[in-house]
């Protein structure tokens, strides 16, 4: 999947525009593994910031799984071994291509872009910036010394969101996008965020399924059927408890299928 494009267009119109980008990556969650590839989730991604930048949220969080399958990416699925190839080691060209516990950034046109991370990463293997204006550590005194007026900020795994805001006054500037991209863990160990950052664009793997959500719209659960496709099975206008989803979720997985819907079982459901 192609981050680059993800963000491209959110910083193109002024902000406070009613004019949302028409990039159509559909409304419902991304297909099964081909949204990685084929550009679906940046199509969805990008639209949904926008939207969101346009009803005047400037506090974004971003969440996906970064590689199609991240709980056996160490395990080099083939799946995963095709993102390496096709995607990090082209457009980044990053050396190697992917490695597990790899972040990776994006780009924004029309205003400066900054990405920050506290991932351990060597920034001199990215040998292709594309439209980033530049990238660093959260809280170091180089970043923050580097910062410009309007300048977006995108922070790339930046941890529980305890620390979110603290990040945002270090490293933002007032009335300038702020996004936290795929924060790894949630201290909050449910959907979203706790700290008035609008979740614009939501995909969270759960037991027997995914929750998704791409503003405006509602937060939805989906059901991943044997077969690798996906089931609406409920949607809410209010953001859900995780415990609900994942309830929901799994009790119609093993209604319909019994132990027969295991993702990584040989015999019993195994797609991955």
């Amino acid at each position: 999947m192609r981050f680059t494009n993800i963000l491209i267009a959110v910083a193109s119109f002024p902000l406070g525009s009613a004019f949302v980008p028409l990039i159509d990556g559909g409304k419902s969650m991304p297909k099964l593994y081909d949204g990685w590839f084929n550009d679906q989730i940046a199509k969805q991604a990008s639209t949904a910031i926008a939207k969101a930048l346009s009803a005047g949220k400037r506090k974004i969080e971003v969440n996906f799984p970064p590689v199609p399958n991240v709980d056996e990416v160490k395990f080099g699925t083939p799946a995963n071994q095709k993102f390496g190839r096709e995607v990090l080691a082209k457009d980044l060209k990053v050396t190697g291509g992917y490695k597990p516990g790899a972040a990776r950034g994006g780009a924004l046109g029309g205003k400066p872009v900054c990405v920050l991370s506290n991932e351990q990463l060597e920034f001199r293997t990215i040998k292709s910036m594309g439209d980033l204006s530049r990238s660093g550590r959260i809280l170091s005194d180089k970043a923050r010394q580097a910062g410009r007026n309007g300048e977006v900020v995108i922070c790339v795994n930046p941890g529980g969101e305890a620390q979110w805001e603290k990040f945002a006054s270090a490293h933002g500037s007032p009335g300038a996008p702020f996004v936290i991209l795929n924060s790894s863990y949630s201290t909050t160990y449910d959907l979203g965020n706790k700290c008035d950052f609008e979740e614009a664009y939501y995909l969270k793997r759960i037991s027997k399924g995914w929750v998704f959500r791409s503003f405006p719209g509602p937060w939805e659960a989906y059901l991943e059927r044997p077969d690798g496709s996906t089931e609406l099975l409920k949607s809410w206008k209010i953001k859900p408890s995780l415990k609900e989803a994942a309830t929901l979720v799994r009790e119609e997985s093993f209604k319909r299928y019994s132990i027969n819907n295991d993702r990584y079982s040989p015999g019993f459901g195994e797609r991955l």
